[in-house]
């Protein structure tokens, strides 16, 4: 049978078995042009990092180079932060830089907590330290926030690559440029969020690859929760990002009690405490119990609703995100099918808690809901560029074409 001609297809988008290729030219013109626009935020984005300062004068900023250069001293031991430890005045030099004025007293130190048994220890996760310690010192900040926009914006191009109309091209690029953007602001503002943003880029693919397929692998959500759990490494909020896939697994378990749900849902739990392990431990040696907190009181407060934190979030930018998260979130419950609604769902139990904890936490800060809006706007985006091909494969067993306007030999 003679090759099909190209004819725009029920959603706007074209063929693929048209003359001119396979999404034929308009389809890799905009593909193209999308793709240079992410590019080049990257670069400017990367411009502009090579220029920053590690010596901002931010607590946060030398309290982390502080976890790193305990690694790049001690190896696997750095996960003890003790003040003692300071013995070569490495963070007594970095207070005295910023004209901090207590910096002889531990207790005074910023970012550090005194625990029962008299230590006074950092109370960050040793996630973003460890990964500023593969770099070397005086150098590790830039080539942090690089590496993770290098895989943010590979995970937008492949988004834009995945895309099958020309609306979807559309959709797809806006995100990956916001997606791209978003790594030089807000996540400035602490070293611990690009690491965040990136793992919350490549589990969003996999979580969509795994509610895409019918026979759902467990190795695949063992390695989601693997990645989740991974990022409980650098933000201990970032626990509540797996909130709603507890839910999508717990819940079908309580209704058929059937094995493979089980076994999933285990394998997902796993890998998350798994994936959290360096966090349990540094905590067992800092705090005394895998379970004990190295922050501080003002972080473990009970949530209170605050109409002044509430009325920052409504004048910072992660309200637009919250809206799109929320607003994407909505669009494809009510026209979304099949597994792309499953997607919805794990994305509605996820925002439901987390925006619940953030918006009860008596703390703002110009970050704290970027990893959860992030993390469903990635897994929404992956899961409508899939659905062609579900569509497809579904209508290739009935016998019938598929709705992207394809002819099928």
């Amino acid at each position: 049978m003679a090759s099909p001609r190209l004819r725009r297809g029920a959603e706007g988008g074209y063929g693929a078995a048209g003359p001119n290729g396979r999404y034929g030219s308009p389809m890799k013109a905009a593909k193209f042009a999308f793709g240079l626009i992410c590019l080049a935020i990257l670069a400017s984005d990367i411009v502009a990092m090579s220029r920053w300062s590690e010596a901002r004068g931010v607590y946060d900023d030398i309290c982390y180079l502080r976890q790193a250069h305990l690694f790049q001293r001690f190896g696997v031991s750095g996960l003890d932060t003790n003040a003692v430890r300071d013995d070569d005045r490495y963070f007594e030099g970095k207070m005295k830089e910023i004209g901090f004025a207590e910096w002889k007293d531990p207790i005074r130190w910023p970012c550090h907590n005194p625990m029962p048994d008299g230590k006074v220890v950092l109370q960050y996760p040793p996630g973003t330290g460890f990964l500023l310690a593969l770099f070397p010192e005086g150098h590790q900040v830039v080539p942090l926030y690089v590496a993770a926009s290098l895989i943010v914006c590979a995970l937008a191009l492949s988004g834009i690559a995945m895309a099958r109309t020309l609306s979807s091209v559309t959709g797809a690029s806006l995100f990956g440029a916001l997606a791209v953007y978003l790594m030089i602001n807000p996540a400035k503002a602490s070293y611990s969020v690009p690491p965040t943003m990136a793992l919350c880029a490549v589990a969003g693919l996999l979580t969509s690859l795994w509610l895409t397929r019918d026979k759902r692998s467990v190795w695949l959500i063992a390695l989601i929760g693997l990645l989740l759990g991974l990022s409980v490494n650098f933000r201990l909020p970032n626990a509540l990002l797996a909130a709603g896939y507890f839910l999508i697994l717990g819940i079908p378990f309580l209704w058929t009690r059937s094995l493979a749900t089980f076994v999933r849902g285990l394998a997902f739990g796993a890998g998350v405490l798994v994936g959290m392990a360096p966090t349990l431990a540094a905590q067992a040696i800092n705090a005394g119990s895998a379970m004990a907190t190295t922050y501080g009181s003002a972080d473990v407060v009970a949530p209170v609703f605050d109409l002044a934190v509430f009325g920052q979030y409504l004048r910072d930018m992660q309200l637009v995100l919250m809206v799109l998260a929320v607003g994407a979130t909505v669009w494809l419950l009510a026209a979304g099918e099949g597994h792309v609604r499953q997607a919805a769902l794990v994305v509605v139990g996820n925002l439901a808690f987390n925006l619940g904890f953030f918006m009860s936490h008596p703390i703002f800060t110009p970050y704290y809901v970027v990893p959860i809006t992030m993390l469903s706007l990635w897994t929404l985006s992956f899961a409508q560029l899939l659905r062609p091909v579900e569509a497809r494969a579904a209508a290739s067993v009935r016998g019938q074409p598929a709705s992207l306007g394809v002819i099928p030999r």
